[in-house]
């Protein structure tokens, strides 16, 4: 079970209150890219889910190398320091869900209840929805706060959504 620490709070939070990380993949020859992805979080078969078109570059990075990274982060307040901002680096395996199965079903119920606007892409040919499963996690949520999650207690966290755990 999850406990229901600060930084629980804080990252189940962050993860449902954020609609956009940056996804971390690499290229061909091994060096780093960055993206901005929209994702969301599906329970069913506990992962963070993004769209992507195979006309960008980090689709082509993550079928071919499936290991990846997301930052994701509270906005900057304006005026405010930004060395504490509250943040979430993400580490896992990305997977190809096949057009139509249930888990891309899933994912993509998912998804569309995050991002409704999003439906007319989903059925467009050349976009395709990835599965990230959690391996880790680093969360800083402040000055001198910090730590390393575990996959088991992030799928627990996705698979229960954005619940307290007094209520699973």
């Amino acid at each position: 079970m999850v406990h229901d620490t600060r930084l629980t709070q804080e990252l189940r939070s962050l993860l449902f209150d954020q609609r956009v990380a940056t996804l971390g993949s690499l290229n061909q020859d091994g060096t780093p890219t960055v993206s901005m992805v929209p994702f969301a979080i599906s329970p069913v078969d506990p992962c963070l889910v993004i769209h992507v078109s195979e006309l960008a570059a980090h689709t082509a990075n993550l079928l071919a190398r499936p290991v990846v990274s997301l930052l994701v982060m509270r906005p900057e307040p304006p005026g405010e320091p930004v060395h504490a901002l509250s943040r979430a680096t993400l580490d896992g395996k990305a997977t190809l869900l096949v057009r139509d199965s249930a888990s891309w079903r899933a994912c993509r119920a998912s998804y569309l209840a995050r991002f409704p606007e999003a439906e007319p892409m989903t059925e467009l040919n050349d976009f395709m929805f990835i599965a990230i499963h959690l391996q880790s996690a680093r969360q800083i949520a402040g000055f001198g706060s910090a730590r390393s999650i575990s996959a088991h207690e992030l799928t627990q966290m996705l698979a229960h959504g954005n619940q307290t755990p007094s209520s699973f």
